[in-house]
């Protein structure tokens, strides 16, 4: 019989950094079945910053031979990828069910749900941009029938729609289900704002491929969901500038979550001014569109696109530039360890090297721009390389796939729901020993007995490594109401436990 972290029963539970350790000695190796319950939402990420390696370079600007190649391979690979993952994380939940709905309401974990969403609106991106042609030609306006726009038309709407059920479900749950303080606080709480940020770049790249009473469907559905992405993004980056200046930087195993700031501009970026560029051409068939002519009506729309995504530009470039600051201290010290989120250092940055090259393109083009961008894209893709590399290591060196080293491990007010669980039921036990009714033979004491000690071992365990966990990462340093409130907790459960002193 196993504990729900794949441990023999009074095992004492794995160490949160390296390789686990029982009653002195290193854990044996777990097989496919334990390491599988560990592979969370946060893997989806990989499949996020392949599938947007493929739209940056699709945007490049400076082209040369062998560059479509390079775009389809990162393409496909990433459809390969996804279908891993999908693989996988289903195989995760039908063999241990209960994890489905903890995934759900994990404090962290849940904040990565969205990613199967993204990494599907990637690929939906991704085909539309490598697999499409246009349907229209707006010059002689010859109709192709092309079933595959039309499908990705369909599937537009399809997204759109699980973007936001999506995000509204994902923080209505964490709204339900969990307290956060603001000490706490990562730009990771923007994450299930991320499938709204990526309509306008998917209307962007389909709209000019439709015919126009289409298309224009398409760039006012692309326009409200990526408003309200980003307007929910904005305000939680408010709460952010507040914890930074409050509690300091984020600890190291969390700061590659500062890069999730950059997204929200960047997406919003090639959105808008993607899909304002195609106005002007699209209205001009209107006689009337918003009250004025059509012509003039999208000749104003893509101006006011462009002068807000320059604006935006900007803004993202300063988050670029605080998020690679801070992990400069980090980086020279040698203290970061490995998470599924070093995929941060990639995708929300090839957002911001395609927003490059959508200004350069509307400035001119602008050619140090462009350069700029390219200089940018050719980082990108070593950072790329680079986490991949490390995430095959990683799954070797046991940091992922294990207990208690990913983001399903136990944290907060999720671990000590468990803890008081497991307490009451002991002190179910002791009861039942006192002879209280429901007492058992003595041979059952004698069994209950043993249960008792076991999990008290383990509980007590468990509840001091994340007491201990907590005054590190210095999670509560200021808030001196909820480190009491943890104190409390401890010590009610340590009393429960010194009654048991007699079993």
């Amino acid at each position: 019989m196993e504990d729900w972290n794949g441990r023999p029963p009074g095992a004492a539970g794995p160490s949160s950094r390296q390789y686990s350790y029982w009653d002195g000695q290193r854990a044996p190796s777990l097989g496919f079945k334990q390491r599988i319950k560990h592979f969370t939402w946060t893997w989806f990420a990989m499949t996020m910053a392949t599938g947007g390696l493929a739209n940056m370079i699709h945007s490049i600007p400076l082209r040369f031979p062998g560059l479509y190649e390079i775009g389809c391979f990162f393409f496909l690979f990433n459809i390969v990828l996804f279908a891993f993952n999908i693989a996988m994380i289903s195989t995760r939940f039908y063999l241990y069910p209960v994890t489905f709905r903890a995934s759900f309401i994990h404090p962290t974990e849940s904040l990565f749900a969205p990613a199967a969403i993204i990494s599907f609106g990637t690929i939906l991106i991704n085909i539309t941009q490598y697999g499409t042609r246009s349907t229209v030609d707006r010059g002689h306006g010859l109709q192709v029938d092309t079933w595959l726009t039309e499908a990705m038309m369909v599937l537009f709407w399809i997204y759109c729609a699980l973007a936001i059920i999506f995000s509204c479900g994902i923080y209505l749950v964490m709204w339900s289900t969990q307290t956060f303080t603001i000490s706490r606080m990562t730009p990771t709480w923007i994450f299930p704002a991320y499938p709204l940020l990526l309509a306008g770049p998917y209307a962007g790249n389909l709209a000019g491929k439709l015919p126009n009473h289409r298309a224009l469907q398409v760039i006012i559905g692309g326009y409200v969901l990526q408003a309200t992405g980003f307007m929910v993004a904005f305000m939680i980056y408010a709460s952010f500038i507040y914890r930074l200046m409050t509690e300091k930087l984020p600890r190291e195993s969390v700061r590659p979550g500062m890069f999730i700031s950059v997204g929200p501009s960047g997406f919003t970026i090639n959105g808008i001014m993607n899909m304002g560029n195609l106005l002007p051409a699209i209205l001009e068939s209107h006689e009337e569109f918003m009250g004025i002519d059509g012509k003039l009506a999208g000749a104003i729309s893509m101006v006011i696109a462009n002068w807000t995504g320059i604006w935006m530009w900007g803004l993202a470039l300063w988050f670029f530039l605080i998020s690679i600051g801070a992990h400069y201290s980090s980086a020279a010290k040698g203290h970061m360890e490995f998470a599924m989120t070093w995929y941060s250092f990639v995708f929300p940055n090839t957002a911001l090297v395609s927003a490059t090259f959508t200004v350069a393109k509307v400035l001119g083009p602008s050619r140090p721009i462009q350069i700029f961008g390219c200089v940018l894209a050719c980082m990108v893709l070593l950072t790329w390389a680079f986490v991949f590399c490390m995430t095959i290591r990683a799954v070797i060196t046991r940091q992922v796939l294990w207990p208690q080293m990913q983001e399903d491990r136990d944290e907060g007010g999720f671990a000590r729901g468990r803890v008081e669980e497991e307490t009451m039921t002991a002190v179910r036990a002791a009861a039942a020993l006192e002879g209280r009714p429901g007492t058992l033979s003595s041979n059952g004491n004698s069994d209950i007995r043993d249960g008792v000690r076991r999990r008290r071992a383990g509980t007590l365990e468990r509840m001091l490594r994340d007491k201990e966990e907590e005054e590190v990462v210095g999670r509560m340093s200021t808030d001196r109401a909820p480190r009491s409130r943890v104190d409390e907790e401890a010590n009610a459960i340590v009393r429960a436990y010194s009654n048991l002193s007699s079993v």
